[in-house]
């Protein structure tokens, strides 16, 4: 029997208080307040004024609670920051291996407590940098990885058994060889992998709904190889999140918050439902799933989507799934701060924005963060400016005092009612997407690709009639639109350098082990066995992550986006 809620105020007293308030309204306020009605960027109506009236029905132990207990509103962690600061992960990535080993070695010495990797764009598409498709693109946005040697030389003398690692493969096709790699890599330097700590991205949402390459696996295949790396890694990697449902990109393509956490939590739902069907326990995988959030420019709506995210997932993972394990009902989530925000037109305006979606992280409870350089809108981060992005999330956690209390804006009227907005609207979405088939379901017929097409267009209108504001945009437009003198970010020649490693593998590899690692790795495709084991076979043997892609492509075939 569910117990009567516990209200926090005394509900004569906040009739009393609704009837002054509305007093005032039509009194006091009258004839200063026009007929314009205010909006988060959800949609959410904002009133003008929140009182204990908004919040009459709250129950403190149910809806708000302690940190680091149910339902975690106010943190994972019962001391949140005076126990383990955020990790402050700055992303790194651009050009050879070499290259970006280097720009690893200069965030670390300067302070960075976490390492966050992204690849180029053949990297995360699949193909080798000597591909025909890979053409311009090797090396830029991104570092190029090929082979384990490039793994190994991405990581040399970087201590990743003390450190933790983001590696952001972003395509379960691609997560599966990436991971295979580092595990090896590891493997090579005498680290067990009980030591290794860290998260791979691995959203098969990155390759059927918001991703594009020339060459697209089905939805079901992808969403196999996602939960094929989460299985592997619950029974090998303990420290390590094969997972991290990424919120941040269907936010940057075109969603709300709302939309954005609950197709989150419907991926984790879908994720849970097949491992169990596999004979796995939820609390056999549950506690190593993460998240991955984007925090745009809407400072209350962005902290009460990261309080009212935790509120729905523990209610997920307790009553759909049962888990008992505390820590499978704990939402983890990193945040990296708005790249689709950020502006060409006066770029050092972008340090502000960055720094303020920074504090929404940290009120918010992220346990890591990246905040965006102010040149991102150009090119990757030169030294410069991403030793400013880093020296701003110092500056947060040692000069503001932000750190030094739990979850500072609860019992705020306004951040509460919209904590508890958020969350019936989140659960309301998931209800959507269920009632229609599921997470992959609603991929495959394009229902979800409509939605964020739909999302997209009417932010852009919002953009282009001025309602929705960007100073020296479309507010206080700059007089001259073109870059300020900024250094830009100019990438190594890194196609050469790849395609001549290329060349020298394939000359000294074993080719019959090779061959019959690649054979092994084809036949397990349209099998029912969990594909990593063979991955890493292949790996070691020095197969090119081409080379395992494309056998990916020819067993499981090829998708193309329902857009009609």
């Amino acid at each position: 029997m569910t117990k009567e809620k516990q209200k926090l105020f005394d509900q004569k007293v906040v009739e009393q208080l609704g009837t002054k308030k509305e007093r005032w309204h039509e009194e006091t306020l009258k004839g200063k307040v026009g007929d314009k009605k205010y909006y988060t960027e959800s949609g959410i109506p904002i009133d003008i004024l929140y009182s204990p009236s908004d919040i009459k029905d709250l129950d403190f132990q149910k809806d708000i609670g302690f940190p680091g207990e149910a339902p975690y509103t106010r943190g994972v962690y019962p001391n949140m920051y005076r126990g383990r600061l955020f990790t402050v992960r700055q992303l790194a990535g651009f050009g050879a291996p070499e290259d970006c080993n280097q720009r690893i070695k200069y965030l670390l010495d300067n302070g960075a407590t976490g390492v966050n990797i992204v690849f180029d764009l053949p990297t995360v598409r699949g193909y080798n940098s000597d591909d025909p498709e890979a053409e311009g693109n090797v090396g830029a946005c991104g570092v190029a990885i090929d082979s384990l040697e490039d793994m190994e030389t991405l990581f040399n003398s970087i201590p990743i058994d003390e450190i933790s690692s983001s590696v952001v493969t972003h395509m379960p096709s691609t997560t599966v060889v990436l991971l295979a790699m580092y595990m090896v890599m590891a493997g090579k330097r005498g680290i067990a992998l009980e030591k290794l700590s860290g998260t791979n991205q691995n959203d098969f949402l990155m390759e059927t709904v918001v991703g594009s390459a020339p060459e697209i696996l089905p939805p079901k295949a992808s969403f196999r190889l996602q939960c094929d790396a989460i299985e592997y890694a619950s029974k090998h990697l303990p420290r390590w999140n094969a997972v991290s449902y990424n919120g941040y990109n269907l936010r940057e393509a075109g969603t709300s918050a709302v939309q954005e956490v609950a197709v989150g939590i419907a991926n984790a739902i879908a994720t849970a439902e097949e491992l169990i069907s596999r004979g796995n326990s939820v609390d056999d995988f549950a506690k190593r799933m993460s998240f991955f959030w984007d925090l745009c420019n809407d400072f209350f709506e962005e902290i009460a989507k990261c309080r009212a995210s935790r509120i729905v997932f523990q209610e997920v993972m307790r009553d759909r799934f049962q888990a008992k394990n505390p820590k499978s009902q704990m939402m983890r989530f990193h945040v990296q701060t708005s790249g689709i925000t950020l502006t060409a037109v006066e770029p050092l305006n972008n340090i502000a924005r960055s720094s303020i979606q920074g504090l929404a992280a940290i009120l918010g409870g992220a346990q890591s963060l990246h905040i965006d350089s102010y040149d991102e809108a150009y090119s990757a981060p030169t030294e410069e400016a991403a030793l400013v992005s880093l020296r701003t999330q110092q500056i947060l956690q040692a000069e503001t005092n932000v750190v030094n209390t739990v979850d500072p804006l609860a019992g705020s009227y306004y951040v509460e009612n919209l904590t508890r907005e958020m969350a019936q609207r989140i659960r309301d979405y998931i209800e959507e997407i269920e009632r229609k088939g599921g997470l992959v379901a609603v991929t495959e017929s394009g229902w979800l690709h409509r939605e964020i097409s739909d999302f997209a267009y009417k932010q852009q209108k919002a953009i282009e009639n001025g309602e929705q504001k960007i100073v020296g945009v479309n507010h206080f437009p700059a007089e001259k639109k073109k870059a300020a003198e900024i250094e830009v970010f100019r990438y190594p020649e890194t196609a050469v350098r790849q395609t001549e490693k290329l060349a020298r593998l394939r000359k000294k590899r074993d080719q019959a082990k090779l061959d019959k690692a690649l054979g092994n790795l084809r036949e397990k495709c349209l099998s029912d066995e969990n594909i990593m084991p063979y991955v890493k076979e292949a790996v070691l043997a020095l197969a090119t992550l081409g080379e395992i892609e494309e056998i990916f492509r020819e067993e499981f075939g090829l998708w193309q986006f329902p857009l009609a």
